[in-house]
């Protein structure tokens, strides 16, 4: 970690430097590409008007030459005319001057001919080839364009002196039967000369657009992160989650940035305010059966003679019960909110355990009947424990409410287990039909705490549902209350009964098991 901290010290950790140096970087990687772009471009328009040039020049030469001209030394591109039969040239000029004309000759006479060169329809055929000059010692270039020892391309064209008049010859210096070669050299330096002088304006305009990107990207990034840092700023003094950062009136990134702290700062207002609702609500339900406890004792232990030893030890038991159900639930609420509740699923028949839950689930003082039909087995994935869990919470409220009977039923529905516990109690208004699941909320006298409720057995029921990734809510009845457990159906294990065939029981008519129970305290 040491190591790769010391190779990117030199990387900024601004992101507003990381921006500008970013923009820098791409934008030198465009400019060079274009740069060569250009410079190969200049180089090779500027080479191909230097060719132009250096043909024209040839051209202009061999015309001069079949009139019988001597051409003049005064020429643009550097050129020398040979003849086959003669040892110094015949002409040269444009640089080519400079070589001692009585040493002979700079570049090699032409093969001879015994007839015209044909010439084309357009009359400007020509040929070239690449030819090194030699480093003469009698060279001197005066000060001027150096050319000795170097290769250049050169184009030339022949001459066959038979075609010329004798006067022409001799004014040329040639003999009658004689082949000239007019050479013209392509010098590339001016080429080379306007190309490097554009690279230089290219190289001076590059770094300055290169510091002109940076600055832009630099402040264009600064000034769009002031809202962010304004944000930044706020959130690291928010001492209350009931704040809310400033959305600004445009609509972009920022915006969705802020709008997603507000949403996190709701949420975590809202969490706040469930958990101290949460810990007045068990402070207070803590507190009854605490109180009842200690006053019962408080008044035994004040007349003890008058006291009625066997009442008040029922009572305290009961208040110890009451509130050992609500620590056991409050514990159980904690590790499901913490998600510390993890084992291993496993199969489980849903029809197997609602017919055991129902059958040994005790009922209260009341006699209350409970009927549990299915269909046959109904599998699904989870823990056991939890799932029965779930339905004793179900059979606890239900037992708590109902008049005279209470009716489970499993069954296959579209890939689901569905599992409904219906009682024909007093009923849950529609306005309450979410808020029931609450914690700690109980609604009217029928639905009172000296029954045994503690206000948590829905919430945790609900909770387990989710945990199980189905759900649990509220049927619409027009008698009682009708909740619905909906859980994914798994497949049956290797060693399970198939579902089509009745279930194996006592009691199995037509693949339907029914299962009464009464129950008086």
């Amino acid at each position: 970690m040491n190591t790769s901290k010391r190779q990117r010290r030199w990387w900024p950790r601004s992101v507003r430097a990381r921006a500008a140096l970013a923009a820098a970087l791409t934008a030198a990687v465009v400019l060079s590409g274009i740069g060569w772009w250009v410079h190969q471009e200049i180089y090779r328009q500027s080479l191909s008007v230097a060719e132009e040039k250096a043909r024209n020049d040839l051209f202009a030469l061999v015309d001069q030459l079949k009139q019988g001209d001597v051409p003049g030394p005064r020429r643009s591109a550097p050129y020398e005319v040979v003849a086959t039969g003669r040892r110094t040239a015949v002409a040269a000029g444009g640089g080519m001057e400079a070589f001692d004309r009585s040493a002979g000759h700079v570049l090699p006479s032409p093969p001879a001919l015994t007839a015209p060169v044909p010439e084309t329809p357009d009359g400007w055929e020509y040929a070239s080839r690449p030819l090194r000059l030699p480093d003469r010692p009698d060279y001197d270039s005066g000060g001027g364009q150096d050319l000795a020892g170097r290769t250049y391309r050169v184009l030339y064209n022949d001459i066959w002196a038979g075609q010329l008049s004798r006067q022409q010859a001799a004014a040329l210096g040639v003999r009658p039967d004689a082949t000239l070669r007019a050479y013209v050299v392509l010098v590339p330096d001016t080429s080379e000369e306007i190309a490097a002088a554009i690279d230089d304006k290219l190289l001076r305009a590059g770094l300055v657009g290169l510091v002109l990107i940076g600055a832009v990207a630099y402040f264009t990034v600064r000034i769009a992160l002031r809202p962010v840092e304004a944000v930044r700023r706020f959130t690291a003094s928010v001492t209350d989650p009931s704040e809310r950062v400033s959305v600004p009136a445009t609509a972009h990134e920022i915006t969705a940035l802020a709008d997603t702290i507000n949403d996190t700062l709701q949420r975590l207002d809202h969490a706040a305010a469930q958990q101290r609702r949460f810990v007045a609500d068990a402070a207070h339900e803590l507190r009854s059966p605490l109180t009842t406890l200690l006053t019962s004792l408080e008044v035994a232990l004040a007349y003890p003679e008058r006291t009625d030893w066997t009442a008040t030890a029922t009572t305290a038991a009961r208040q110890t019960r009451r509130l050992q159900r609500l620590a056991e639930d409050l514990l159980l609420l904690a590790r499901l909110d913490t998600g510390a509740l993890t084992a291993d699923p496993e199969t489980v028949d849903m029809s197997a355990l609602t017919s055991e839950v129902t059958e040994h689930h005790p009922l209260g003082a009341r006699k209350v009947a409970v009927a549990c039909d299915n269909t046959g087995p109904a599998h699904v994935r989870g823990n056991r424990d939890q799932l029965e869990r779930l339905l004793r919470n179900l059979l606890d409220n239900a037992a708590r409410h109902a008049a005279h009977r209470i009716q489970v039923t499993v069954r296959n529905e579209d890939e689901q287990v569905v599992v409904t516990v219906d009682d024909d109690g007093p009923g849950v208004p529609a306005e309450d039909a979410e808020r029931i699941f609450e914690r700690f909320v109980r609604l009217d006298d029928a639905r009172s705490r000296d029954q045994g409720g503690t206000g948590l057995g829905l919430a945790i029921a609900r909770d387990l549902a989710e945990r199980h990734a189905g759900t649990l809510s509220l049927v619409p009845r027009t008698l009682g209350a009708c909740f619905e457990l909906r859980l994914p159906e798994a497949p049956a294990p290797d060693d399970a009964p198939d579902k089509d065939q009745p279930s194996s029981g006592g009691d199995a008519v037509d693949a339907r098991t029914t299962s009464s129970v009464a129950s008086s305290m």
